[in-house]
């Protein structure tokens, strides 16, 4: 059997304000093209399907869009809820959808009850584990102590282990995929993730997931191999300037008659790249040697001496999608810290160097208004208004 493993679509994500959903789009359609191309027979995707709980109508036709051009290229679905997702909402019709090749996990009841995929060597048993916070899935795990993730994973894995060993008890050769979303211990974050530590500790030894031929990570938005059948196949877009170096993949798993795997590394395209480029406002909008990135997603760190004035239009017209700036003023030789800096002078001496140090020198009707209102301030006397209660102290 041949499977496609991808995850955290996260759509409806929005970067640096800037809407995703054509890039999104975009990507899907490369993902139904490489089930159509190498004849997928299932594509798994463990979780953060979207990026909220409740995703916008244009952010639901583009993922339900992508779900029918994979199934018309000829895969089964079977994805699960992450941290970012609402349960109910994403399963919302998950019965129906069932009979159409969409098999949605999103409860916890649903952890060993897999989908049943046949091909020529018999079955693959499919489970769904659904993102569990500790704090509202140890009751129905039965594991009412259960304090971190490592807790609640380890009773769903118990439960599906049961229920592998029951469909092997006959003598059948019954082959097991595990969907899950979770920090696996080995697993790297890129920063764009949203934790889910949340009342107890986020991470989980691999060794929970012992005794199934396959695990489908979901949550890392890059590629890692946990070992070689637990695998977290990351996002397909970046979603932070911190993975501008990452080139977006999916795994194609061929898992043969014995639970055995051959896995395939399947790049993704680069929708739009990412740069960081450092310069002053005039050399990033003027240099030959910044043409390259035109086309890019850009962050720009300014090193102009002044701020300079309406710095994101300028760069936008040189940069279109142009999405963030900061400004980094060179240090100074001889530069002092704060504390140095303000010891033993006059408050006046402090304004005029915050104005030099963020702008440029004060003009001299500014300093005028600036001896003012230090004098203003001096001769006002500190009062102090509050609403607690006075306690005297008594012998």
């Amino acid at each position: 059997m041949r499977i496609l493993h991808t995850s955290d679509w996260h759509i409806g994500r929005t970067f640096h304000g800037v809407d995703l959903l054509a890039d999104q789009r975009s990507v899907l359609d490369a993902l139904a093209a490489l089930v159509a191309d190498h004849a997928v027979d299932v594509v798994v995707v463990p979780g953060d399907i979207y990026d909220r709980a409740i995703p916008s109508a244009d952010a639901v036709r583009v993922c339900n869009r992508g779900f029918e051009k994979i199934r018309a290229a000829g895969a089964v679905i079977v994805a699960t809820s992450g941290n970012h997702d609402s349960p109910a909402r994403l399963g919302a019709g998950s019965s129906f959808s069932a009979a159409g090749g969409l098999h949605l996990f999103t409860t916890v009841s649903d952890v060993a009850e897999p989908v049943i995929v046949e091909d020529a060597h018999g079955s693959v048993a499919f489970y769904g584990i659904p993102y569990l916070e500790p704090e509202t899935t140890r009751a129905e795990l039965d594991v009412p102590n259960a304090r971190s993730h490592a807790d609640v994973l380890r009773a769903a894995m118990s439960r599906i282990r049961g229920d592998v060993a029951r469909r092997r008890s006959d003598g059948s050769s019954v082959r097991s995929v595990v969907l899950a979303h979770a920090f696996v211990v080995g697993g790297e974050s890129t920063g764009s993730e949203r934790s889910i530590a949340v009342g107890g500790v986020e991470t989980v030894p691999a060794s929970e997931f012992s005794g199934v031929d396959y695990v489908a990570l979901g949550h890392l938005h890059s590629p890692q191999t946990i070992d070689d059948r637990i695998r977290y196949s990351g996002s397909p877009l970046p979603y932070s300037f911190g993975e501008r170096s990452h080139r977006k993949a999916a795994w194609m798993i061929d898992l043969d008659a014995t639970g055995n795997i051959d896995v395939t590394r399947m790049e993704l395209p680069l929708v739009r790249g990412l740069s960081v480029l450092t310069g002053s406002l005039d050399e990033l909008c003027t240099a030959a040697e910044f043409e390259e990135h035109v086309s890019n997603y850009v962050s720009a760190v300014l090193t102009d001496p002044v701020r300079p004035v309406d710095a994101m239009r300028r760069l936008q017209d040189r940069f279109p999608h142009a999405v963030h700036l900061e400004w980094q003023p060179p240090v100074r030789s001889g530069d002092a810290g704060y504390r140095e800096k303000v010891v033993g002078r006059s408050d006046l001496e402090v304004m005029t160097s915050f104005l030099s140090d963020v702008r440029s020198d004060p003009t001299a009707s500014e300093t005028t208004l600036l001896e003012r209102a230090a004098r203003s301030a001096a001769a006002e006397p500190e009062t102090v208004t509050t609403d607690e209660p006075r306690w005297e102290r008594t012998a």
